[in-house]
């Protein structure tokens, strides 16, 4: 068991299409139109970690690279460097950790955007105002199209779980995914791995998803929660 659990990510590539969008529906509408290379939109999202901020920062990317230029840069490796040609869409995540001199870049790459005409795409975990940024740059922030991205309801998760077994060819009663969202972490794409975890468990030891099955999946990955007997 410790063998097949060692990697516990979300195999699906992020795409669009395949974050649950539940109420932040406009928000994805808003990203799709990013591929446009004629939109030049200055765009800033923020939500809690497991908020599928990430998830919608490389998806957006990714739908973009194919009808215009397009860089995506981490935080970690930010530099001095955020240049794009005209009509290109700069991305950039953890905005929050970005240093002292991919600060001034970036603030220079807000600036390139008016005159040159590109997007910008960004996201942190903390709206605008309470970011730890010089006070220009986190101006700039603050005036670009703002969205939060907000959690799933449990009734929205359950959907996304079961919508998910069933596309890997999962037989998973109810009770499993509701008993994974009473005792599993909170955001979708760790619920989603385990899911994954569990299916692979049951390929290889040739037991059905069962619910001693799904704990003992759990117990390598998850301490239990506080509401767990």
């Amino acid at each position: 068991m410790s063998q097949l659990l060692l990697d516990l990510k979300p195999e699906q590539i992020p795409t669009l299409d395949n974050f649950v969008a539940g109420i932040n529906a406009e928000l994805v509408d808003r990203l799709r139109a990013l591929a446009d290379p004629d939109n030049f939109d200055a765009i800033y999202l923020w939500g809690a970690a497991g908020s599928g901020r990430s998830h919608l920062l490389g998806a957006a990317a990714r739908a973009a690279a194919a009808r215009r230029p397009t860089r995506s840069i981490e935080a970690g490796a930010a530099g001095g460097d955020m240049n794009v040609p005209p009509g290109g869409l700069l991305v950039v995540d953890d905005v929050d950790r970005l240093d002292a001199d991919a600060q001034v870049a970036l603030f220079r790459a807000f600036n390139a955007a008016r005159l040159v005409g590109h997007a910008v795409l960004l996201a942190g975990p903390l709206p605008p105002l309470q970011l730890a940024l010089r006070e220009d740059l986190r101006t700039r922030v603050g005036q670009s199209l703002i969205y939060e991205v907000k959690p799933l309801s449990d009734e929205e998760k359950s959907a996304a779980l079961a919508r998910h077994a069933l596309l890997r060819g999962m037989k998973v009663d109810a009770s499993l995914v509701n008993y994974l969202l009473r005792h599993g972490r909170r955001d979708l794409p760790s619920l989603m791995a385990v899911l994954d975890a569990l299916d692979r468990a049951t390929l290889e030891q040739q037991r059905p998803a069962t619910l001693p099955l799904l704990k003992e999946v759990m117990e390598f990955q998850f301490e239990p929660n506080a509401e767990e007997e």
